[in-house]
C-alpha cells in the first residue's frame, strides 16, 4: 500500500498561488490584443513606412500610454527578415500619439516606422507592435514588407550655385500598388552631401507617354505623367540646399482626348450624323 506524503500548508498555498497567477496571465494575455498592420507590402527607398497599431483592451484594467511618463508603453520592435537581426531605435521619440483605454475600449493608431529606424538598404523587413502593460509583454504577429529601389525611369541633376560641391539627383521609378502602377519621386545629394530625402508617390502612372521632370534655375522641380487615358497629373516641387517640399498637384487634361470629345458634342449638338445602315450579317 502507498504511502501518502502530506503536503505542507505553506509549501500548498505557495503552489495554490503560481496557479492562480498563471491563470490570470493567461486570462490577461487574451484580454489585451495588439495587431499591427502595414499600409502597404512594398515601399519604395526613402518612403515613409506607414502602418496602423490596434490595441483592444477587454481587460478590467486601464490602459495609460498618455507620456514618457506613462506607466505603459507601446512601442514597435524591427528585424531584418534574411538573419531575424533586430534594429536599434534611432531616438526616444514616442512611436504613436499618446492615449488611454479604459476597460472595454479600443483604439487604432498611426506610426511611422522609418522615422524611428535607420532602414538604408533594400531588402525585406519584419515588424511587431509591443504592449508592455502591468510588467507583461502583449506582442501582435510579425508583419513582413519589403523596400526596394523601384524601376528607374527619368532623372535629372540640380545644380546649386549658393553651395559649392552640392548636387542633388532626382529620379523617377515605378513599382505595382493596389492592382496598378504609380510612379515615385526620389531624391539624394551627391558630393559635400550624401542625404537622401523623402521620396514622394506620385499616384498612379500609365506609360504610354514616358514621364518627364525639370529642373529651373531658382529650384522649381515639376514632374509630367500620364495618370489615365485622358488625364496628366502635373506635380511641383521647390527644392533649395537644405529643403526640399512638395507645392502643388494638378490634374490636366489630355488635349487630344478633350477635342475628340469636343467634336462628338458640336455633331450631337447639330443632329448627329446620320448612321450607315447596313444588314446585321455584313461585317464590311
Amino acid at each position: 500500500m502507498k504511502r501518502k506524503i502530506p503536503i505542507p500548508v505553506h509549501a500548498a498555498a505557495f503552489i495554490l498561488c503560481l496557479i492562480a497567477s498563471g491563470a490570470s496571465a493567461a486570462v490577461k494575455q487574451s484580454e489585451i490584443s495588439v495587431k499591427l498592420a502595414m499600409t502597404h507590402d512594398v515601399y519604395v527607398e526613402g518612403e515613409r513606412l506607414r502602418a496602423v497599431i490596434d490595441v483592444s483592451n477587454s481587460s478590467p484594467d486601464s490602459i495609460d500610454c498618455l507620456g514618457q511618463g506613462s506607466s505603459d508603453k507601446l512601442f514597435v520592435e524591427l528585424f531584418r527578415a534574411s538573419d531575424q537581426r533586430s534594429f536599434d531605435r534611432i531616438d526616444d521619440k514616442p512611436f504613436t500619439a499618446g492615449f488611454a483605454l479604459l476597460p472595454g475600449e479600443g483604439q487604432k493608431l498611426e506610426t511611422f516606422i522609418g522615422d524611428h529606424f535607420l532602414i538604408d538598404k533594400c531588402t525585406r523587413y519584419l515588424a511587431r507592435a509591443v504592449l508592455v502593460h502591468g510588467g507583461m509583454r502583449f506582442e501582435s504577429t510579425l508583419k513582413s514588407f519589403n523596400v526596394v529601389p523601384g524601376i528607374p525611369g527619368a532623372s535629372a541633376l540640380q545644380m546649386f550655385s549658393n553651395r559649392d560641391g552640392l548636387q542633388r539627383r532626382f529620379e523617377l521609378v515605378h513599382i505595382g500598388r493596389n492592382q496598378l502602377e504609380h510612379i515615385f519621386l526620389k531624391a539624394r545629394d551627391e558630393g559635400t552631401s550624401s542625404r537622401r530625402w523623402r521620396t514622394t508617390d506620385l499616384g498612379p502612372v500609365l506609360r504610354l507617354t514616358p514621364p518627364k521632370i525639370s529642373i529651373s534655375p531658382k529650384g522649381e522641380v515639376t514632374v509630367l505623367h500620364r495618370a489615365s487615358q485622358d488625364k496628366f497629373l502635373y506635380s511641383v516641387f521647390w527644392s533649395l540646399p537644405d529643403e526640399l517640399e512638395f507645392q502643388t498637384k494638378e490634374v490636366m487634361s489630355d488635349p487630344e482626348v478633350v477635342g475628340a470629345e469636343r467634336m462628338r458634342e458640336l455633331y450631337k449638338e447639330a443632329g448627329g450624323l446620320e448612321p450607315v445602315r447596313k444588314a446585321w450579317w455584313k461585317f464590311w
